[in-house]
């Protein structure tokens, strides 16, 4: 069993102390994820990979949302998080651009 997963058992268990204990041990892997979904993103896109993983942190753990079985359920959810954002961040970025600040 990974560090991620009994960091994620011991969350669901209650343990105050594992959720502080979770982010420094995923957070370069999310920083790669972003970077890498980044890469694949046109250019100009103003979001920066430490804003995506932040603003995904903060999608799938700070709402208390569902529990997640292992690294593996963890990090689908944080690649899912980060394309919504950037799904949303293009909607809005096109609203704009197509005159939805009026």
């Amino acid at each position: 069993m990974s560090d991620v997963t009994q960091l994620l058992s011991a969350i669901e268990a209650g343990d105050p102390q594992a959720a502080g204990e979770l982010l420094p041990v995923v957070y370069g892997e999310l920083r790669k994820l972003a970077a890498a979904r980044m890469a694949q993103e046109k250019s100009g896109q103003t979001l920066q990979p430490t804003a995506l993983v932040h603003e995904a942190w903060l999608k799938i753990a700070g709402d208390g949302g569902a529990p997640f079985v292992n690294r593996r359920h963890f990090f689908k959810a944080a690649a899912t998080a980060m394309q919504q954002i950037l799904i949303d961040n293009a909607r809005r970025t096109r609203a704009l651009r197509h005159g939805g600040g009026q």
